[in-house]
């Protein structure tokens, strides 16, 4: 007998081949049949006029921390995710020293936006390996979920202090390689790291995977060539790669003998010839017998700042030592014309470079606000309200985040929304050179709302912008990405295969607003959005979600690389 049969529907089987009326039933963690059911089943779920599909794959998430304090993974599984990636950038929390924990918490909080209380309140730091990491969350997590293994955390345990503005010597690096080879082994994903200017720590000074030589990046990546099911996650920096750059994406690629998975692509109607350029690091890693894989972000970039994180602006000349201070100091600071005046010079001087245009004031939008004297200000621009009170902009600004405890979320201008920018995406999705992710679910919790991707993608790119298929776009869910990272038996629709199945409705399938909850540990705040006509998810067989809501189920599998994954080599990765 079947545990589940989910009959009448249209089944979208991640292959990409034509949709088709279809049944599936589950038994335990598999699916058994696809087509005509023979069977009975203890329970049947009526799917007319719905689709069903495999679980989405989100291969660029930071969970590493959340899962602690949040089972579900949430919004993830809302949105139809029902396996993930942590690790990511060179950012794992594994493996630790007894000393690792508080800088490794601080440099989270500021390159990844997680707020440093729940790190600290909602995170225990008491494991030490890789293997002893993934045994705490076994069990315990609502979806699928493997990690690679982080640089920066690799450096900070090995070199100590030393990990940051210091080369390794001989011996800090092979030191750094046994380790590594030891979380591999332990069930590490691969290796993660990063070399982009925007990735500081907890002191503002580059995270520690910026100081590695060339050599030690490919010695590090080499030894992901000699376990299974493992691959490689890289962040070379932003804008046209030069020659440089691309020649080293390539190398590790060979070195590893894995694709290279880099973050990240921004497609729009505005920016194609800088796409083209960047997806060329793909054309040249392939001459070379290598592969080089773009992850592309599936929307338009709305940030959101504040004066809590203080994010982007503690770049500004002149900004950083506020946000040194607690939030009570800020305020009375901030309350001080002669140092409101100050700042305001600073993010207006030649000094902010780029970040200079930010200090257009007038033109910041008030996106979220807390306070009763704020009520009616949301979607109004700084400008209006200073034209209102009689302000400067900056000065309305600034009264504006007082009045809400400096919790106020602004917008810069954003574009990127037009039918123009859709069809670049659709684009871009299409392309070989690229898989959809970029989701950062778990990080910048209060800045960005790309953690819904999946319903972006099905909600504006299929059904409202009709710049991919149905069937093409939740293959670039499903089956691309479990294929770049060797998911074994999950991604499709298939008989034998892992039973994680989403149940939707194509006519409503959406994103819904984005708001602000307080849900993390210590009432810190995280952005969220609730999915729209994501009915039904399965993980493992097990349904997670029911109509909206979490069943309280936790089937999720952690995947170990070789045990749940399958080895992705490249053509040129079998050279010593």
């Amino acid at each position: 007998m079947l545990d589940v049969a989910i009959t009448g529907g249209l089944v979208v089987d991640g292959s990409g081949a034509s949709a088709r009326r279809a049944d599936v039933g589950l038994r335990g963690d598999r699916i058994t049949a696809v087509g005509s059911l023979e069977e009975e089943a203890r329970e049947t779920i009526d799917a007319t006029d719905r689709v069903v599909c495999p679980g989405f794959v989100d291969v660029h998430t930071h969970y590493d921390a959340q899962v602690f304090w949040d089972a579900t993974l949430s919004p993830s599984p809302f949105h139809g995710v029902t396996s993930v990636v942590g690790g990511n950038c060179g950012f794992s929390i594994a493996p630790l020293s007894p000393d690792a924990g508080e800088y490794l918490m601080r440099m989270l909080a500021r390159v990844e936006g997680m707020p440093l209380e729940s790190l600290r309140d909602g995170v225990p730091w008491d494991w030490r390996s890789f293997g002893e990491y993934l045994d705490r969350i076994e069990g315990r997590v609502a979806v699928n979920a493997g990690f690679m293994v982080g640089h920066s955390a690799l450096r900070r345990v090995v070199m100590g202090e030393r990990a940051v503005g210091h080369e390794a010597s001989a011996v800090e690096l092979e030191a750094m390689l046994a380790l590594l080879r030891r979380s591999l082994a332990e069930g590490g994903l691969g290796f993660s790291t990063t070399i982009s200017p925007t990735h500081n720590d907890g002191d503002g000074a580059p995270v520690p995977s910026r100081h590695a030589s060339r050599e030690e990046l490919l010695a590090l990546a080499g030894a992901v060539r000699h376990f299974p099911g493992t691959t490689v996650e890289f962040l070379p920096g932003i804008g046209v790669f030069d020659d440089e750059k691309k020649a080293l994406m390539a190398d590790i690629s060979i070195a590893a003998n894995r694709p290279v998975n880099w973050n990240v692509l921004a497609p729009s109607a505005g920016n194609a010839e800088m796409v083209e350029a960047q997806l060329s690091a793909t054309d040249y890693a392939r001459l070379c017998g290598a592969e080089v894989v773009a992850l592309t972000v599936p929307q338009a970039l709305q940030v959101r700042i504040n004066l809590v994180s203080g994010f982007i602006f503690d770049a500004l000349p002149g900004w950083a030592d506020l946000f040194e201070e607690p939030v009570d100091v800020r305020k009375r600071r901030l309350a001080d014309p002669a140092y409101r005046k100050a700042l305001d010079q600073g993010a207006n001087s030649e000094a902010a470079g780029l970040l200079r245009g930010l200090a257009h004031w007038e033109r910041m939008k008030i996106e979220e606000t807390f306070s009763d004297a704020n009520r009616g200000l949301q979607g109004r621009t700084v400008g209006e309200i200073a034209e209102a009170k009689g302000l400067s902009p900056f000065d309305a600004l600034v009264e504006v985040a007082l009045a809400d405890d400096l919790r106020t979320s602004f917008m810069p201008p954003s574009s990127g929304d037009s039918p123009e920018d859709w069809k670049a995406r659709g684009r871009a999705w299409r392309d070989d050179r690229t898989v959809i992710g970029a989701s950062d679910a778990g990080a910048h919790l209060d800045m960005i709302d790309t953690f819904a991707f999946s319903t972006q993608v099905l909600g504006n790119g299929v059904r409202r912008h009709s710049v991919i298929g149905l069937e093409e776009g939740v293959r670039q869910l499903t089956d691309v990405p479990a294929r770049l990272y060797g998911l074994r038996h999950r991604g499709r629709l298939l008989p034998g295969w892992h039973a994680d199945v989403v149940v939707f409705d194509p006519e409503t399938v959406d994103c819904g607003p984005t708001y602000t909850r307080f849900d993390l540990p210590s009432g810190a705040g995280r952005l969220y959005a609730d999915a729209i006509g994501i009915e039904r998810v399965f993980v493992n067989g097990v349904e997670i979600v029911k109509g909206g809501v979490h069943t309280g189920a936790l089937p999720g599998r952690v995947l170990r690389s070789g045990r749940d994954t399958d080895t992705v080599e490249v053509p040129g990765g079998s050279r010593d």
